[in-house]
């Protein structure tokens, strides 16, 4: 599609959601978002909310640009759309998710640079982070080494889901945390999650236990052990969980999530009343996704507005901008930047 629009005369832009059919996919986007989800025989369990690979890439649902994929954006527009920092990419450089786990995910660990370089064949690193948005009760979170795994021990007991278990850190979901997942770190996201995921533009995930579970063709599915094995970092036994909070005030407020990755940086924001932001210099493009209540993203007559699990990308170039709460009560909106 041709572009004629001046990157002066950016806006906040929203997307068409990308839905997935997952083995292990649930009914909470439906049920805790709204989402009218399509017909599947396989249940949905994720929705790129943000993507440009080949083969999948967002198309602008709002205003001017509606119908432009994400890629033609980046194309076009380059350091004016995703910022200085990243103003010579092909590709843009984050991919947004909602991940509906209606069952457990499998046991799975994505590859840093080293790794990918050692295993070839298209590898690409991934970090990632997940922010949880809402949970069933008893829904946990895997991931990270527990402080008695070794490569051997987890190697002997890979068959036996249990014993898989002991050798991780497991916690106890819970709205408002968020998961720091460095690659070369082992995990899963447990049943009864509904997660928003940022995370590196890469597709690179090697399975190491699927839980016993079958395809739809009645099969086990691929597991990938060897590259799996040497793809996890055996030396990192930090905690990834980052506690959210519970309380509610009727001020706004701002809590550092991810500030030490040098792929992106995450914040909190707590709103009950209009929150003055701005893209600045234009060194990155600003992401809002909307987790709790609606949320109107701009300034002047240049606004849009986010429903829960909406992700609007501010464009580097757009300069000051505001996030105004639209409906009662205090809204939740991850920001994401570089």
């Amino acid at each position: 599609m041709s572009i004629t629009l001046d990157a002066a005369k950016l806006y906040p832009l929203k997307f068409k959601p990308i839905y997935m059919e997952r083995i292990w996919g649930g009914t909470m986007m439906s049920e805790v978002l709204n989402r009218q989800l399509p017909a599947a025989a396989v249940p949905i369990g994720e929705a790129w909310e943000l993507v440009d690979r080949d083969g999948e890439d967002s198309v602008v649902a709002n205003g001017e640009l509606a119908g432009v994929t994400l890629h033609e954006l980046v194309t076009h527009y380059r350091g004016a759309l995703t910022g200085k920092k990243c103003a010579g990419n092909e590709r843009f450089p984050l991919l947004v998710k909602l991940i509906d786990a209606g069952e457990r995910l499998s046991l799975q660990v994505h590859p840093d640079e080293n790794a990918c370089r050692e295993l070839g064949n298209g590898a690409e690193p991934k970090t990632e982070m997940w922010y949880v948005i809402a949970n069933r009760p008893g829904a946990k979170i895997l991931a990270g080494l527990d402080s008695r795994a070794t490569k051997i021990r987890l190697k002997d007991v890979l068959d036996s889901p249990a014993e898989v278990e002991s050798m991780l850190q497991v916690y106890s979901s819970q709205p408002g945390d968020a998961f720091y997942i460095t690659s070369g770190t082992l995990h899963a996201i447990g049943a009864g999650n509904l997660i928003l995921e940022i995370q590196q533009n890469s597709d690179t995930t090697y399975r190491v236990n699927d839980w016993g579970r079958v395809g739809p063709d009645g099969k086990p599915r691929e597991l990938h052990r060897e590259a799996g094995l040497r793809s996890i970092n055996f030396t990192n036994r930090t905690s990834p969980r980052i506690a959210g909070t519970v309380e509610q005030r009727n001020f706004n407020r701002k809590f550092d999530v991810v500030t030490m990755c040098p792929f992106f940086s995450v914040s909190d924001l707590r709103l009950v009343s209009p929150w003055s932001d701005s893209t600045g210099s234009g060194a990155s493009f600003h992401l809002l996704s909307a987790i709790k209540n609606r949320v109107e993203i701009g300034r002047g007559e240049c606004k849009t507005v986010a429903e829960p699990g909406e992700t609007v990308l501010v464009p580097a170039c757009f300069g000051a901008y505001t996030v105004t709460p639209v409906d009662a009560g205090e809204a939740v909106v991850v920001k994401t930047t570089l």
